[in-house]
């Protein structure tokens, strides 16, 4: 299960908030599968993302551009992040001409990537679902907070962080921005959507409890 699957939200939040990354099978495909994933890079960040990374390596908010992508190795996941699904149908075409021949991730509202991949001329070979949170729920940051933190598949963004970077944009330390960019620092992979947390925080900052 893609770490990608994990975020939460409304479906309007969450039909703006796509990941689009690649990898090799390690047994099958993964020899001298690194330049067909700098091709993938190129492909990608012709798009304007709102954020990519790799996660042995870090993200756009954390590492230069081209040390990610000199990096880029066999074994290496690259990851591309944005908002807009006419954006990531196009992704989808190129990358079907370009026949790249590792796998391709799409992570998104299932009914929206089904038809992105219908438009493409694609079939989606496999639909995973997240299996939902267990245990003591009652340890879990509120439901909003939770939407933003859900945005790191690996839990690298903490609730703390966010319940600071409120504190900050109402003191007038930082802007929405600033503070949503802040946020997706420590997500090691590139996943954190900075747009969508904007948004998110825009939200967070009118409730008087955080």
């Amino acid at each position: 299960m893609t770490h990608t699957l994990h975020r939460q939200g409304t479906v309007e939040s969450l039909g703006e908030d796509f990941v689009v990354f690649t990898m090799s099978a390690k047994t099958v495909n993964a020899r001298g599968s690194a330049e067909k994933m700098k091709k993938f890079f190129e492909i990608l960040e012709k798009y304007n993302p709102l954020n990519y990374g790799d996660m042995k390596t870090g993200n756009r908010f954390n590492t230069d551009r081209d040390i990610i992508f000199n990096n880029i190795r066999d074994n290496s996941i690259v990851h591309f992040v944005f908002t807009d699904k006419s954006v990531v149908g196009k992704i989808l075409k190129e990358l079907k001409e370009a026949e790249l021949g590792t796998s391709v991730i799409v992570s998104g509202l299932v009914e929206v990537t089904d038809q992105l991949c219908q438009q493409a001329g694609l079939n989606m070979h496999t639909v995973e679902f997240s299996g939902g949170i267990h245990g003591k729920l009652e340890l879990l940051p509120a439901g909003p907070i939770l939407e933003i933190t859900t945005m790191c598949g690996h839990g690298m963004v903490a609730a703390n962080l966010v319940r600071e970077m409120i504190h900050q944009v109402k003191k007038g330390k930082k802007s929405l921005r600033e503070a949503a960019e802040e946020l997706a620092k420590p997500c090691q992979c590139g996943i954190f959507n900075p747009q969508r947390a904007e948004k998110l925080l825009a939200k967070l900052q009118d409730l008087s409890i955080y």
